[in-house]
Order: structure tokens, then sequence, then C-alpha cells
């Protein structure tokens, strides 16, 4: 079955999120609550995870977690199959616990402001879901990392690291003035979000946290690419799916296409004058289509050819039998420019 590929480097930042098979009950109980931290406690001391902020509902779980090592991959199979079987054991159960493969976001750490973002999204989680409600406080619910940012450092778990969202919001981590500053932003969130408007405005400002594959900037996309291309390096691609390798996909596909538009002495606004149906968009079209896996929505967008069915017909055109010497020399350039 296809997957979605694993991002791993050192320093990597991600909001992890993981659901119940079925979207059935992880936690029955509070103890269970307790058995998982106890997990999260040893995983942390095996793999020097940080985690900087964390949520435990009732059939899923959150997490904004900093690996020092790119060791997420095992530290997550360690901690997901450890807390199910301990789960099954004292529950008499057996099989899986938890829906396929958890999700990730991966998150651009050296952008001001993420950490906090994140971070209070997954605060919330028990206003969203109802379980806090309007003029309640967040800190009845004791199973998340938010009562834990209000009280001194010593009395919190050593791998709950609040310094860098304190940061970003300008306070100080041993600060109580800086401690109580948080709760004001937390709270004043949970207020905004128990109203219409104030709600639509900060599910705006998650959606991408909902639904995409990383966040930052375009660099640092650039850079999480670059990690994608050592994944997929010898492996084959049909074994994989996702965003983050259709990114992949499209971001290949553009460096191929500036190969060619320098082997064919053309610049990219060059597309913009040329006709839709120009020989040498189709000829890169053709070329495109033998070298990537990208669709032709994306062909017909980069080169400026407009309809979609104006690749097919590149296609046919390029391969024909008694195709022109234009097109004949087009060809022999591109070959000897891949």
């Amino acid at each position: 079955m296809a997957r979605r590929p694993r991002i791993e480097f050192a320093g990597a930042v991600y909001h992890v999120m993981s659901r119940g098979n079925r979207g059935e009950a992880v936690f029955h109980n509070d103890d269970d609550r307790r058995h998982f931290l106890h997990c999260l406690d040893e995983t942390c001391e095996r793999t020097g995870w940080k985690i900087h902020a964390y949520i435990l509902m009732v059939n899923h779980y959150h997490f904004l977690l900093e690996t020092p090592e790119p060791n997420l991959v095992v530290g997550m199979k360690w901690l997901q199959g450890t807390y199910t079987q301990r789960f099954n054991r004292r529950h008499g159960l057996h099989g899986h616990l938890f829906q396929g493969r958890y999700k990730t976001l991966v998150i651009d750490a050296e952008e001001p402001g993420y950490f906090l973002v994140v971070s209070s999204y997954i605060h919330l989680n028990p206003v969203r879901t109802g379980l806090v409600r309007s003029g309640e406080s967040l800190e009845q619910y004791r199973w998340s990392s938010y009562p834990s940012y209000l009280i001194p450092p010593g009395k919190r778990a050593n791998w709950l690291c609040v310094d860098r969202v304190l940061g970003e919001l300008g306070v100080h981590r041993n600060n109580r003035g800086g401690r109580q500053a948080y709760k004001e932003y937390v709270e004043g969130l949970a207020k905004k979000y128990c109203d219409i408007v104030g709600r639509k405005d900060l599910d705006g400002e998650w959606k991408l946290l909902r639904r995409g594959w990383y966040w930052g900037r375009e660099s640092f996309r650039e850079k999480v690419l670059a990690v994608l291309d050592g994944v997929m390096d010898g492996k084959e691609r049909e074994t994989y799916q996702g965003e983050e390798l259709r990114a992949h996909d499209e971001a290949e596909a553009d460096r191929i296409l500036h190969v060619g538009l320098r082997v064919l002495q053309l610049k990219e606004q060059d597309l913009m004058r040329m006709a839709k149906g120009a020989t040498e968009k189709q000829v890169l079209a053709w070329w495109l289509r033998k070298r990537t896996v990208v669709s032709r929505k994306w062909i017909s967008q980069r080169l400026k050819m407009g309809d979609v069915s104006r690749v097919t017909r590149a296609m046919s055109v390029v391969n024909a039998k008694d195709k022109d010497d234009s097109i004949l020399s087009l060809k022999k350039r591109l070959g000897d420019g891949s």
C-alpha cells in the first residue's frame, strides 16, 4: 500500500497527530493517559526528543515535537508500538490501536511565530471539541501541556520545553509574569474561538496545520524537498503518495524544464510571447512527459499552452512517424541536453 514519505533531519520540528483505529478511543481512562505519558517519557529518554506542546484527547493526540537527531520514525514506532502492547495487555485486547500511519507537518523552526501558533492550536483542542466551554478555563483539562506552562520549571516533565513558545510571546519561562502572560494569551484565544467571527479567523489561520505537509518559507520548502530526494533515492516511487511527493515531483519537473529551456536557448519569459502550440512548447511538453510524472495540467500551465488537450496533442505530434525536421532537430538537442 502506498504511504507518505517520512521527512527526517537533525533538528526537525513536527506537528504530529495520530488517531485511534476506526476513530475509536486510544485512552479509555486516566490510567491510560498516565501510561501513555510514561511511554512518552521513555521515548524522549531513548531518542532525545523535545516536546514543546502536547494534548491527549479521547481518540487522538497531538505533539509539537523536535528531534535533535533524525529519529522520528524509530521513535514513533517505539512509542506507539509499546503503548499499544501495554494498552492491549491492560484491557485484554489485541490488534491495532492506532489508525494507519500518524500524520506529520514539518515546520520551519527558524521562522518566528510558528511555535506559538502550533502550540496554541494544540492547547485549544478541548475548546474546539466542547470539552471546555465558554467561560471555563483550559487549566481544568489536565491531559495537556498547557497546565504545565503555568507552573514553575522544576515541576514540569524534563522533556517538556516551554522556552521557545514563551520566547515567541516575548516572555521568560522562569518568570511568573511570563507564565501569566501566556495564560492570558491562550485564554484570550479560547474566548475568541467561542465567537463566530473569531472562530472563522482562527480556523483560517490553522487551515494549513490540518491539511498541509510543511509550514515555512520557500527556502525551507526547498530544504525539505532536498531531504525528500534522499528518501526517494533508489526506491520505487509507486510505494509513496501524498502532497509532499507531488511537491517533490513538481520541483524535479521544474528543474528538468529549466535544463530544457537552457538547451533550446529559451527563457521563461519567452514562453509568454510564443504561440500556445509552438513547436518548441510541443517538444518540451513531450520531453517532460517522458522524464517526469507531473500532470498534463502542470505542464500546460508552466509552458503557457492553455488547454491541457494541447499537451496530449503534443505527444501525438512529436511521436508521429512523419514529424518535420524542426521537431527532429529539437528532440536531438534535448536528447543531448538531458
